[in-house]
């Protein structure tokens, strides 16, 4: 069967976008990818050894399947008109409904779904009563490893603020009331490649995560990579690989968490909880030097793998259906 993948256009590769990517380069090794589809632009950071087509000189067939990321539904027209197999990619469950009809129902269409977590597959299951399977997103350990060393002086702690950039102001806020003398340095983590965001992360010894909702967050993964250690939301999503380093830790409701070879790896809080994350940056301060949360946030990233990803994606690929 040969496999296409609709890539949204959108100015910037995001984090749904960079998987899709990921997704693309192993079933073109796989010899199985017919091509990435774009509207009208190539976007201005496409893989050149890709191959990219243009959505309207795209020749779908009945035997191929199109792969679309959910919020893009109107995409789907390409495979539905060819009668071919159409999987949407939910990248994150709060966006499952954008962009489709109110009269439209899901299961109403002749589509199958991935999910790129856990949790968002339990999503899936409790809204579509679909049981789709999970392709993770992978992270590079080229790129995103621990330092040799942290630096000395006061604690770095690095966050995002294009993720939720009023709560993150107000948890430094709360942390800094709470405590005046103790020096600490903000590091935004916004504007950068790749290779950037690695280098901002490896010099940071806390990361705040503020990003909600979410399907499965790469930032958190990430500062684990680089030796981190992390606190903050989990936008739901993240509790495919989020588990709580303390006792008296807040836990999903109505979820129940996949085991894992890992344990306890950062301080995960309910999203929106601005004194919750706060306190979280003081029990990271107070563990900075707690080698088994290390141990286990190290354990953690390294379990998505590209390798990882392949099989994942394999296992998938097998599924040949068509939905009623």
């Amino acid at each position: 069967m040969a496999n296409w993948i609709f890539y949204p256009p959108l100015k910037h590769m995001s984090g749904g976008c960079m998987v899709l990517v990921q997704l693309a380069r192993h079933m073109h090794q796989m010899g199985c990818l017919q091509g990435l589809l774009y509207w009208d632009t190539l976007p201005s950071e496409y893989d050149q050894t890709l191959p990219w087509v243009r959505a309207t000189d795209a020749s779908l067939c009945s035997e191929d399947r199109l792969i679309v990321p959910e919020g893009w539904p109107n995409a789907l027209a390409l495979g539905l008109r060819a009668g071919c197999q159409c999987t949407i990619y939910c990248q994150n469950w709060s966006y499952l409904f954008h962009g489709l009809d109110q009269e439209v129902r899901w299961n109403a269409l002749p589509v199958d779904f991935w999910a790129v977590s856990h949790p968002v597959a339990w999503y899936l299951a409790q809204v579509l009563g679909q049981h789709p399977p999970i392709i993770r997103p992978a992270i590079d350990d080229r790129l995103f490893f621990p330092p040799t060393r942290k630096p000395d002086g006061p604690a770095r702690i690095g966050f995002m603020p294009r993720k939720n950039k009023a709560l993150a102001e107000q948890i430094q806020r709360i942390f800094t009331e709470r405590n005046p003398a103790l020096p600490v340095q903000w590091l935004p983590v916004h504007g950068l490649s790749q290779a950037g965001v690695a280098e901002v992360l490896r010099s940071c010894h806390i990361f705040l995560s503020t990003g909600f909702p979410e399907g499965c967050p790469l930032p958190p993964l990430e500062a684990m990579a680089c030796g981190c250690l992390c606190v903050g939301f989990t936008g739901f999503g993240g509790w495919d690989y989020m588990r709580q380093g303390s006792d008296n830790g807040y836990a999903p409701q109505g979820y129940v968490l996949r085991d894992t070879p890992w344990s306890g790896n950062g301080w995960w809080c309910a999203d929106g909880d601005v004194l919750g994350a706060a306190l979280g940056l003081e029990w990271a301060l107070g563990n900075l030097k707690n080698d088994l949360l290390h141990t286990q946030a190290a354990h953690t990233a390294t379990s998505y793998t590209f390798a990882a990803q392949g099989h994942e994606l394999a296992a998938a690929l097998s599924i040949v259906r068509r939905a009623p």
